[in-house]
């Protein structure tokens, strides 16, 4: 199991508690491009062009499993 880190939790209670979000699609520089960006890998968001020079992320159930999972322990 991976082990998730702090800023992974926050983005993945966002999600769950939001739903979809738009990301600038230049955020790669910042710690919510490279957070996102783990957790794409780790197979817990996906993230669809949206248009506008943004991007749509969406949490996976893996996401919303890991996320639930961190918070009972």
């Amino acid at each position: 199991m991976s082990t998730i880190l702090p800023q992974q939790q926050l983005l993945l209670e966002l999600l769950i508690m939001s739903g979809d979000i738009a990301v600038a699609d230049d955020s790669e520089g910042m710690i919510l491009g490279r957070t996102l960006k783990e957790c794409v890998a780790n197979n817990w968001t996906e993230v669809k062009i949206f248009g506008a020079g943004f991007n749509k992320v969406t949490i996976t159930e893996e996401g919303r499993r890991i996320a639930s999972q961190s918070r009972s322990d």
